[in-house]
């Protein structure tokens, strides 16, 4: 009986909750074969690789063009593994357009599609809801919004739940992540997130690296944590780090604790502003992308704030620093503002407990496996038919 499953993840969030989407199949049916493309993390959980998602890192369409070629390899190489090992289901996570492409490709060959971690087509280009319903058996998505909005539109649908609410369950305590990385409860810290990608940290760095200069002139205490995610080339982050006179810390693999840590965040917009939002602490949302890049997402998004964590309170919770706005004179500003303001941050503090209990329960990976495991096992039943 064919058991296999191809997942399709092409970003480092999208390789992490794959990861756990994995491990939760696994443990449920343990005669299920995994294969398909991702990250280390995927690797770890026991997806054999046939793509290393660390090619296609990419943001925005400017540099998704410099990417081309790789993208073209991985597409190709997924399409005839959809041939040659004829999966029972094709699992795509996230990673929009490329997946769009390949769920085609699928269809046409008659293998079931699930899409697990929904694109943000409630943001830009909601004609791709149409494209979905013709594509997807079923979508799984992770905010409550997206489950009325698919419904509505005629297109089957489960809300799972948000995975982060498994993946921060064991984050160490605020005390305990200082103690880690030797610091005191004492110490004033700024937590500085620049991106997963190559491409965001060569925008955002050099601008954070200023900031920090203009923050220590006023407060020389502070300290500044960088997360350097997994996904970035050795000595990155360091080379465009040098020169600075700000205490800065460059730490790789610690995004959690420095998240837990830090008294303020500023962090690129995406996943992390979520995460850091669930771990309650307050943040100063960034982003800088290429002219053409920004002009065009411009005309295409309709959204009142970029940040997952303001969309997902409906409101405007941390301030939001993006494209021109994003100035080291203005992260200085609005970062002292923060750091010297007890009550403010306190506030925010408050505002973040209340996105928690908008996102689900704990247990996200296992309801979504079920959910996979019951199409595949349909799947197979009308195959004997």
């Amino acid at each position: 009986m064919n058991k296999k499953i191809l997942i399709v993840a092409g970003e480092a969030s999208g390789d992490l909750h794959a990861a756990d989407l994995a491990r939760a199949l696994l443990s449920l049916d343990p005669e299920v074969t995994l294969l398909g493309m991702g990250g280390e993390q995927m690797r770890l959980a026991g997806v054999k690789l046939l793509v290393d998602a660390r090619e296609l890192a990419a943001v925005g369409f400017t540099e998704v063009l410099s990417r081309l070629a790789a993208l073209t390899r991985a597409f190709r190489r997924l399409r005839t593994a959809l041939d040659a090992e004829d999966p029972a289901l094709l699992l795509l996570v996230d990673f929009p357009d490329f997946n769009f492409w390949l769920a085609r490709a699928s269809r046409r060959m008659g293998i079931p599609v699930l899409y697990y971690i929904s694109p943000q087509v409630w943001a830009w280009r909601k004609g791709r809801i149409r494209t979905l319903k013709r594509l997807v058996e079923k979508m799984l998505v992770i905010f409550p919004f997206e489950e009325l909005l698919y419904r509505e539109a005629g297109v089957p649908v489960a809300f799972v739940g948000h995975p982060m609410l498994d993946r921060l369950r064991d984050i160490p305590s605020r005390e305990e992540a200082r103690r880690r990385m030797g610091y005191d409860l004492s110490d004033r810290i700024i937590g500085l997130l620049p991106g997963s990608r190559e491409g965001e940290v060569r925008h955002h760095l050099p601008v954070l690296k200023e900031a920090t200069a203009q923050i220590v002139q006023a407060e020389p205490a502070v300290r500044f944590l960088v997360a350097v995610a997994d996904s970035l080339p050795p000595g990155l982050v360091e080379t465009l780090l040098q020169g600075s006179d700000a205490p800065i810390r460059p730490v790789r693999g610690q995004t959690y604790e420095i998240m837990r840590a830090a008294d303020l965040l500023i962090t690129a917009s995406g996943t992390a502003t979520l995460e850091a939002g669930l771990l309650g602490t307050p943040m100063v949302i960034i982003y800088r992308v290429s002219r053409l890049t920004w002009w065009v997402g411009r005309l295409l998004v309709d959204v009142p704030a970029i940040g997952m964590v303001n969309l997902v309170a409906g409101r405007r919770v941390v301030p939001e620093l993006l494209q021109w706005d994003f100035t080291p004179e203005r992260v200085a500003r609005i970062a002292l503002e923060l750091l010297q303001s007890p009550e403010a941050l306190g506030s925010i503090r408050q505002e973040l407990q209340q996105i928690r209990g908008r996102l689900g329960e704990e247990g996200t990976s296992l309801r979504a496996a079920r959910e996979v495991l019951k199409t595949l096992y349909e799947g197979r039943a009308r195959s004997r038919r």
